[in-house]
């Protein structure tokens, strides 16, 4: 991260997506979100070590171990550089760079002539999607996996039995034990919270 961090801030006037930031005290709060906007080297540092896993994780799998480090370095350089382009509102910071990292893999393919790698990271595709949507698709699925491992343990068991056994909410009411109603705002502010991630990575652009 030493190149990273030497790296010279974008120059230009403060950006309105800042201001966004300044109106959002939940994001405001955040020293991760209002200090990579700003351009804080520090919060660039600790944005690397709170969310570097998913990123590497997601570039080895992608490219292999020996090409993961070099494009997990790439990715936090080119959302360094595009920072101002981050807009809080629009989706979570892990999903904005997992958005970028999905680019940024599609570039390293293609500049390679390759294809992704291992049949691992593409069971459930089909045999005739493209290399790019196979990139894209194992890019959500991490993104969805590690969204749901952020949410409270109740509410990850409840969100696997709605979408991963297909309970209804009366169901699942049943199975763990708890009011209808508590199922019901559960799943509501964990769907919520999971769309803000996918909405980041919906947002991010090839940098």
């Amino acid at each position: 991260m030493d190149d990273i961090s030497a790296s010279e801030p974008s120059s230009g006037t403060e950006s309105p997506d800042v201001e966004a930031v300044m109106d959002r005290p939940e994001l405001v709060d955040d020293p991760l979100v209002s200090g990579f906007v700003r351009g804080d080297e520090r919060a660039l540092r600790a944005v690397y070590d709170e969310h570097g896993r998913l990123v590497f994780s997601f570039c080895r799998r992608s490219l292999g171990p020996e090409r993961a480090a070099d494009a997990t370095q790439e990715v936090f350089l080119a959302a360094w550089r595009s920072r101002e382009r981050y807009r809080p509102t629009s989706g979570t910071l892990p999903g904005w760079l997992l958005g970028i990292a999905r680019f940024k893999v599609i570039d390293i393919l293609r500049s390679d002539g390759r294809a992704p790698l291992p049949r691992d990271v593409s069971e459930g595709l089909e045999p005739s999607e493209s290399d790019e949507a196979m990139v894209n698709r194992t890019a959500e699925q991490m993104l969805l996996a590690e969204a749901i491992s952020q949410l409270p343990d109740r509410a990850q068991r409840m969100v696997k039995l709605a979408f991963f056994e297909d309970l209804t909410q009366t169901q699942i009411s049943e199975r763990c034990d708890v009011p209808l109603g508590t199922v019901k705002s559960d799943i509501r502010r964990s769907l919520e919270k999971l769309r803000r991630h996918m909405e980041g990575f919906d947002d991010a652009a090839r940098s």
